[in-house]
């Protein structure tokens, strides 16, 4: 992992972006898609069925292999990893984030709800925030204070073409540049 993601998954962005990524890929709503912590880091996903029961894709905590699975997918690779050692890895452990602690979290599930722009404003506007953190104008909460910030600004349009999409992007950059900016003055 880079810089980037170490950051956004320390702010849990990077699984509020997944859940809105899920919303669309499996076209449910965003309130059936839930995050949970899991310090192994083991357990990929979980999918619930209707009758209750749950599957789950386990991995070595590397991505390479569930990345692997979604390129060749209905295909397997063969892969040279080394297996999951299931006998001595351990219990392995789940809990509900906490929205106080990871507010990056309830607002990525605030602007999947909100639909339209609103999750490409969240997404321009938390890289913005993320640089700075990296290059020390920005503390660590207030990653999630510019993008909180940004969306309240931000006038939803709908996501209906690549150019809207872009333009709300490049809107939430230049929202998050000026916050950056005000702040430090």
């Amino acid at each position: 992992m880079g810089p980037k993601i170490t950051v956004d998954s320390a702010t849990l962005m990077n699984k509020g972006l997944e859940a809105i990524e899920a919303r669309w890929l499996f076209d449910q709503p965003l309130d059936n898609i839930k995050v949970v912590i899991h310090p192994q880091s083991v357990v990929h996903s979980l999918v619930e069925y209707v009758d209750g029961s749950v599957l789950a894709q386990l991995g070595l905590p590397d991505m390479r292999l569930p990345i692997a699975f979604a390129l060749a997918y209905p295909e397997r690779l063969a892969s040279e990893r080394p297996a999951l050692p299931v006998t001595s890895m351990g219990p392995l452990t789940f809990r509900e984030p906490d929205l106080e602690r990871f507010p990056a979290l309830n607002l990525a599930y605030q602007a999947g709800r909100a639909g339209g722009t609103c999750p490409a404003v969240l997404n321009g506007a938390n890289e913005v925030a993320v640089a700075a953190f990296l290059r020390e104008a920005l503390s660590f909460t207030g990653i999630a204070q510019c993008v909180a910030a940004v969306l309240e600004r931000h006038q939803a349009g709908a996501a209906d073409s690549v150019a809207a999409v872009l333009e709300a992007d490049r809107w939430a950059r230049e929202a998050a540049r000026a916050w950056l900016a005000a702040r430090a003055a």
